[in-house]
């Protein structure tokens, strides 16, 4: 198993803190950044601009972000940075807005900074872009040579973001462990970035085992507490380094395949990403013939209203669907492959299958 090892381990800084967005202007200054693109979304910036600070001393440029990231996006803002002799990027928002907001900033080759408002994936913390077509399938990431130059997570906003979002984070997240041991596990000698990422990966694992409920709690009653924070530095940091230090060995391997197979059905769409790499999760599971950890962790999942089915989902695929699900999560580019099972579109297929006829108690 030959895989890319680069370390891409942190953002050049990170500080996550009850008031950390009022810094924001000082770390603009001493950056020497006055003209800005500010990228954002709606719901998620109507939740954010009471704590966005007012910074009259630079000039900002407000662009919704369109609600992709795709390579069209991408060119369009690219030329408007370029048109406006712009000298940043703020992303303020989820993961696609940081997504796309990095890959602007590549193209461009200036410096992106990024106040996350929500708790869903580790894309603020990680130097790579997801890429979309315009109707919302997959198409492929994208890794950056230059680290994020700032992320700053103010706790408040992340406390009124939706429920749902936190809970799909918590699902992307846990992921983290499972998809890593798959191939991690496979590696006689293992190098201290790999041991780094391992470990990170582990921790991912136990700490939303062990403070999701608290921290959903903490949504629920609008007070900030320490799991709460926890999950939120797991789903965004610990998630971050586990591909940050193991590179291919950290990132994915087949619950993201899973995932990225799903995109192709447009009902897939309804759902969101952690809660389908949640799933992919179990399938992946199946694939190892890893029944007991299955059962181990469906009283977890439960508890979140994780799907662990296709059902949970509100999907029931035809037979054809199963089989381009399982032909494009087979498909020789995906990492389902960095699994040391042989993988197949039949044996994804009957993985499927198999999963969404289980009994569980």
């Amino acid at each position: 198993m030959e895989q890319a090892l680069i370390v891409r381990g942190a953002p050049q800084e990170y500080e996550c803190r009850v008031g950390a967005w009022n810094e924001l202007e000082e770390h603009l200054n001493r950056r020497k950044l006055q003209r800005v693109l500010v990228l954002h979304g709606t719901a998620s910036w109507e939740a954010a601009k009471p704590y966005y600070p007012e910074m009259p001393a630079i000039e900002q440029h407000f662009v919704y972000y369109g609600g992709e990231c795709t390579d069209e996006k991408t060119a369009e803002l690219t030329d408007f940075f370029q048109e406006h002799s712009l000298e940043a990027i703020i992303a303020v928002g989820g993961g696609k807005v940081a997504d796309l907001g990095k890959a602007v900033a590549h193209q461009c080759q200036k410096p992106v900074l990024i106040l996350p408002t929500l708790a869903a994936t580790c894309a603020a913390y990680t130097p790579l872009s997801v890429i979309y077509n315009p109707d919302g399938s997959m198409v492929r990431y994208d890794v950056f040579p230059v680290s994020n130059a700032l992320v700053l997570i103010e706790p408040q906003v992340i406390l009124d973001s939706p429920l749902d979002l936190m809970v799909a984070g918590i699902g992307d997240t846990i992921a983290k462990w499972y998809e890593a041991d798959a191939m991690i596990s496979q590696l006689a000698v293992q190098s201290i970035e790999i041991q780094v990422a391992a470990f990170a990966a582990k921790k991912c694992r136990d700490v939303l085992l062990a403070d999701s409920l608290e921290a959903l709690k903490a949504m629920e009653q609008k007070t900030i507490n320490q799991p709460f924070l926890n999950v939120i530095e797991t789903n965004i940091l610990l998630g971050g380094m586990v591909g940050g230090f193991g590179d291919d060995y950290g990132r994915t391997s087949g619950a993201h395949s899973i995932h990225d197979a799903l995109t192709l059905l447009p009902e897939s769409h309804q759902q969101l990403h952690g809660n389908k790499v949640a799933y992919g999760v179990f399938v992946q599971l199946v694939i190892e013939n890893k029944w007991q950890e299955i059962d181990r962790l469906v009283p977890f999942y439960r508890s979140l209203n994780l799907p662990t089915s296709l059902k949970d989902m509100g999907m029931t695929l035809s037979e054809e669907e199963y089989t381009r699900v399982a032909q494009r999560a087979a498909e020789a580019h995906e990492t389902i492959h960095y699994m040391k099972e042989t993988i197949t579109p039949e044996v994804v297929k009957a993985a499927m299958v198999a999963l969404e006829a289980h009994d569980f108690q």
